[in-house]
């Protein structure tokens, strides 16, 4: 695979850092690294590797891990995490299904969750892909409230 690299910074790269940054746009996160994957420059490898280590959403874990690589830098992998992907997520899927009527909809706790916790739902929409609906459902469908 060959890739054209530039060894200087880009002419965007602030734009690119805050995106890269911005915690409830997995799209947005995943576009800057790509975007910053090609300049292979000592600040765009800092947040390469901060992404690779960090970042919630596994896809964009693997592609900073594949723009790293690909700029010879010697990195790992990291497992795809288990369990929650955001502290306490557990927790919030509960309060959002108590906050709604009894015998709401599917729909109806998927859109508050995404009015009320955009952070929580967004890594799960970019970590899930195109399962992430019928997760979710299951998760809310298994939620036990007390």
């Amino acid at each position: 695979m060959n890739i054209e690299v530039n060894n200087e910074v880009p002419a965007n790269f602030d734009e690119l850092k805050k995106s890269a940054n911005r915690s409830s746009n997995w799209r947005e996160r995943l576009d800057a690294v790509e975007q910053l994957g090609q300049w292979n420059d000592q600040q765009s490898i800092n947040i390469l590797t901060r992404i690779l280590s960090n970042d919630a959403v596994y896809p964009i874990q693997e592609l900073a891990y594949r723009k790293l690589k690909a700029f010879g830098e010697d990195v790992q992998l990291p497992p795809r995490k288990k369990g929650d992907l955001v502290k306490g997520a557990g927790k919030v899927f509960v309060r959002i299904k108590k906050s709604l009527p009894e015998g709401h909809s599917f729909e109806e706790f998927k859109e508050k969750l995404q009015k009320t916790r955009t952070d929580v739902y967004d890594t799960y929409e970019g970590d899930k892909g195109s399962d992430f609906d019928k997760w979710l459902e299951t998760t809310w469908s298994s939620l036990l409230l007390k």
